[in-house]
């Protein structure tokens, strides 16, 4: 066990789930976006629909897409901070099925019009689960170093990226794989022990068949 599993996380309150989980929750949006958000659709499911405003959720998942970290002090200011970016924001009250209560489902869009679709749900103490990217399923805890592949469902895509992770000496702690469809995209979640280089990110992404490599640091 963890001793900010005990203490819980260095944060800016009130509330660890509905702050700093959903900070590190739109961090991980914000990565997975890969350039820096121009506006934001966040659905919110169960308590977070219920109370994101007294919590002080919204300023948390949007602070996250910007990058900030549960700690800084800017999170209280961060929707006034978005407009001043030219982040435009909704936040959409909803049902989600069979989510977790703390869960939020945050589209986000650049300036050349790409997107990414991220769900996850704020687990307690800080903690988050991410459990779905574009539609497909994921495993992100955020606690580890984390590889997001999406590629062609096409045979030896995964055995050439697990060789070039052996090869670079980084030993894979949890792995997931989803996808759309026989034949169609799909993604790998590979949380690995660990440092992990950038250059490991660009040797995956020059492999056939891969769509786009994402290193993500623990937040």
């Amino acid at each position: 066990m963890n001793v900010f599993d005990i203490v819980g996380p260095v944060m800016i309150g009130p509330s660890s789930s509905h702050t700093a989980g959903a900070v590190r929750l739109g961090r991980v949006a914000g990565a997975l976006l890969g350039e820096p958000a121009v506006r934001a659709r966040i659905l919110l499911h169960g308590s977070f629909a219920k109370t994101y405003k007294g919590h002080g959720t919204d300023r948390a998942l949007v602070a996250g897409i910007m990058g900030m970290l549960p700690s800084d002090a800017r999170i209280r200011s961060s929707l006034s901070l978005a407009r001043q970016l030219g982040l435009e924001v909704e936040f959409q009250p909803g049902a989600i099925e069979n989510a977790h209560p703390n869960t939020a489902r945050i589209t986000l869009w650049d300036a050349a019009g790409n997107s990414v679709e991220v769900q996850g749900a704020s687990v307690g103490g800080g903690n988050i689960l991410v459990d779905r990217f574009n539609g497909m399923d994921v495993s992100i805890s955020g606690q580890y170093t984390t590889l997001i592949v999406l590629h062609w469902d096409r045979p030896g895509v995964i055995a050439e990226v697990a060789s070039l992770i052996g090869e670079n000496e980084v030993n894979i702690a949890n792995f997931r794989l989803s996808r759309e469809a026989r034949g169609g995209r799909a993604v790998m979640s590979i949380e690995t022990d660990g440092l992990v280089e950038k250059s490991l990110c660009e040797q995956i992404r020059a492999l056939p068949g891969i769509l786009s490599a994402t290193l993500m640091l623990p937040n």
